[in-house]
């Protein structure tokens, strides 16, 4: 008696999970800008410490656990860097700071890029959304004129 309205049903189903998909898609990519945006301040912070350290200023290191120890800066111009790719190098405090600024910069870019990855599923979202209400309005359609059929067939008897 249905006329294709089971497929629709199957139609809505699917397009019902391709959004739950994208939002998760969307909350991993705003997770992932957090977290570089993070990232960015904790380099925020080591670059004023390096602008603001002396040789000879009494600083605390952290030792992992929130365990710290008291530490005397013997010279300022050997700080070592986190290159990238698990490697380091000693730095001068103006190389180190280029050194952070450019990994702050790299970070600004790729914080950009998931921004309009994030438009992109935002907008297929829209699209999908858009299918689904059309999808609805049809079956409602389609119901209506089996219940207004059913209706004239009681009528005539």
């Amino acid at each position: 008696m249905s006329l294709g309205g089971g497929g629709g049903g199957g139609q809505l189903e699917q397009l019902s999970q391709e959004l739950d998909a994208l939002e998760r898609q969307k909350e991993a990519m705003e997770d992932e800008i957090e977290g570089f945006r993070e990232e960015q301040r904790e380099i925020d912070e080591a670059t004023e410490a390096l602008e603001n350290l002396e040789s000879g200023a009494t600083v605390q290191v952290p030792l992992g656990g929130d365990a710290y120890v008291r530490a005397e800066i013997q010279d300022v111009d050997e700080t070592v860097v986190s290159l990238g790719g698990g490697y380091a190098a000693e730095r001068s405090e103006e190389e180190a700071i280029e050194t952070l600024e450019r990994k702050r910069d790299a970070l600004d870019d790729r914080i950009e890029e998931v921004d309009e990855e994030i438009t992109e599923i935002e907008s297929e979202r829209d699209q999908l959304e858009q299918q689904a209400q059309q999808l609805q309005q049809q079956q409602m359609q389609q119901l209506q004129g089996q219940m207004g059929g059913l209706g004239e067939e009681s009528d005539d008897e």
